[in-house]
């Protein structure tokens, strides 16, 4: 299924940091909203914001927001708890169209439907098994997996471990 853009997507003036504080303060929001959309809809876990991003360019209309836009636009979605940066130099950063906690949530109740409490997974099998090709976790990067099950283990329901030089998961 293809991405539908927002109307404003095709309105060159939402490429371009508007001068009053009101209208701005919109524009960001439908910004906010627009790249939550664009990564929950194309599974981005991780924006490198380093790259040429599709999404803060429109080859149709020939504009593309500017790096100050971009800048802003981030600021609102940390300011909204909705990135995280990966590193101090803020080249990367986690994009939370769920949170950690969600998706711990999520996988949680999967092993409890499942009946595999008690049970070793690796974290392949949670993401990519034959098994959960159909749950919303499936194909959940691997980053974005661990701080889930991080949440896990801090209320007793997970532990990671290592096995054989690889990365599994005890549920409880």
């Amino acid at each position: 299924m293809e991405f539908s853009w927002p109307w404003e997507y095709d309105f060159p003036p939402f490429f371009t940091l508007q001068p009053n504080l009101d209208t701005q303060k919109k524009q960001l929001e439908a910004w906010r909203k627009l790249v939550i959309d664009y990564c929950h809809h194309n599974k981005i876990f991780v924006l490198d914001v380093q790259e040429s991003i599709p999404l803060f360019q429109n080859k149709t209309i020939d504009r593309q927001l500017s790096s100050e836009g971009i800048k802003r636009v981030l600021e609102i979605l940390q300011e909204n708890n909705q990135i995280e940066w990966c590193d101090k130099s803020k080249k990367q950063c986690f994009v939370y169209w769920k949170t950690p906690q969600e998706w711990g949530n999520l996988i949680y109740c999967y092993i409890i439907d499942k009946g595999m409490t008690n049970t070793v997974c690796t974290l392949y099998e949670l993401t990519e098994g034959d098994d959960v090709k159909n749950e919303e976790f499936a194909g959940l990067d691997k980053s974005m997996l661990l701080k889930a099950l991080e949440t896990l283990e801090a209320s007793k329901k997970a532990e990671v471990i290592m096995f054989g030089g690889s990365e599994g998961v005890k549920f409880f």
